[in-house]
């Protein structure tokens, strides 16, 4: 490192204190009261913002660590929040304990030598996240910036955290200017945002997967996760809808008979979909398909995101988005042949309570009452053969009808209790 940040500008001091983890964000430390005093006995609160550096002290006293690429590690810079530490300890928030020491190391009384440096203002910054998604953010420069804000400092090698909801993203540092640790406080810095390396092991973490209209995606995902996707509706396409002439139609076909999946539609700035968060969705068992029309208050031209979620086992599945012509604009028809129907002499059936031409009526009503049924919760009434009415069920809670098979999956959408971190329990229908 360059002398003078060492040097610190003519004012030295450095202590070796024991490393002690505290919860917080950003990269500012806790040092102990009496450093408040040796600091200021120095001259350093005159000379503006405090950095420091901090390194691992080892057993044989070394305080830098070669790792397997020869890079030194084991090293990184922080500010400081508070003088509340206790005598001989330095607190260390998560990020710069993470970058201290590894996860795989498991050390007793860790001691780290903090030494007061001078940092220039940072000028430039290439960031890598260590896993794709992250620049399928809506403002995902917007949201590092506002992360960066809980930082004095970047140190070239470290990895830093951002959140977004409950998604989390790392981001390595892989190059700094003017120098290799730099002060972000009060500056403005150029930053590039360069591609993750990919990996065979990078399998579960969210992606946003581009469909194309008219052309298909297969895929597999297991129970408890999602595969995403994304499509964008321009204003040529959204003109159509608008027009009544189009929609949109979303098909999720299952290619297994063992699992089963759900189907989510957002609309961004809502990134990834999920199932308490959502505009659109499908909890059909099998295949199912969501159409998305001029109908649709939140439909517009924009980027819309599909999250396959696997609701039970694991799932084959093809994934369509189809730009369809609408076929339900011919009202005419439908209501000419509905008053043709009435004209006729006809007598509505005592059983299924469909109008039958009065000189079939009595033939009707022998053969209907022996094979059907109609269902006599209040409000449905729909006509069931006698052997599908033994499937035919309406959920105690809230009346929807549905078949036998599909009432583990309705209670389990519908009606399992959702604890919200607010501390109030509520199942969907009241979210």
């Amino acid at each position: 490192m360059q002398e003078n940040l060492i040097a610190g500008r003519g004012i030295v001091f450095y202590r070796l204190l024991e490393a002690v983890p505290y919860q917080g964000s950003g990269d500012k430390i806790k040092l102990p009261p009496s450093c408040f005093t040796d600091l200021s006995d120095h001259g350093a609160l005159d000379k503006g913002p405090m950095y420091f550096q901090l390194s691992l002290i080892q057993k044989n006293g070394s305080s830098s660590i070669q790792g397997t690429d020869g890079e030194k590690t084991g090293t990184t810079h922080s500010g400081v929040l508070e003088f509340t530490a206790d005598e001989g300890s330095v607190g260390l928030p998560p990020h710069v304990w993470n970058n201290l020491f590894s996860e795989t190391s498991i050390i007793e009384s860790p001691m780290v030598e903090v030494r007061y440096v001078w940092l220039p203002k940072g000028t430039y910054a290439k960031i890598q996240p260590e896993r794709a998604g992250f620049s399928d953010l809506p403002n995902h420069k917007a949201i590092l910036e506002t992360s960066l804000r809980q930082h004095a400092t970047l140190s070239q090698g470290d990895i830093f955290t951002v959140n977004y909801g409950e998604l989390e993203y790392k981001l390595r540092v892989l190059e700094l200017k003017p120098s290799s640790s730099v002060s972000v406080l009060e500056t403005d810095i150029e930053v590039d945002i360069v591609d993750p390396i990919e990996t065979s092991e990078q399998t579960d973490q969210h992606v946003l997967i581009p469909v194309v209209f008219g052309t298909s995606q297969t895929g597999t995902v297991d129970e408890g996760k999602f595969v995403y996707y994304k499509f964008s509706i321009d204003n040529g396409t959204w003109d159509k809808i608008l027009s009544g002439s189009s929609i949109i139609e979303v098909k999720l076909e299952s290619e297994t008979n063992e699992g089963d999946t759900d189907l989510f539609i957002s609309r961004h700035p809502l990134i990834f979909p999920t199932r308490h968060q959502h505009e659109w969705s499908s909890h059909d068992i099998g295949s199912k398909t969501l159409i998305l029309s001029s109908k649709d208050k939140n439909l517009a031209a924009a980027t819309y995101s599909i999250g396959v979620y696997g609701f039970k086992g694991m799932t084959k599945y093809k994934l369509s988005v189809m730009i369809q012509d609408n076929f339900n604009q011919k009202f005419g028809q439908q209501a000419s042949s509905s008053m043709s129907s009435m004209e006729l002499d006809t007598e509505q059936c005592r059983n299924c309570k469909h109008y039958i031409p009065t000189r079939t009526i009595a033939l009707h009503e022998a053969y209907c009452s022996r094979h059907n049924v109609t269902c006599q919760h209040v409000g449905c009434g729909v006509v069931l053969r006698i052997e599908e009415s033994k499937n035919h069920i309406h959920c105690d809670r809230c009346g929807q009808a549905f078949q036998q098979a599909e009432l583990e999956k309705h209670m389990k959408v519908f009606h399992e209790p959702f604890h919200c971190p607010c501390g109030i329990v509520l199942e969907k229908e009241q979210m």
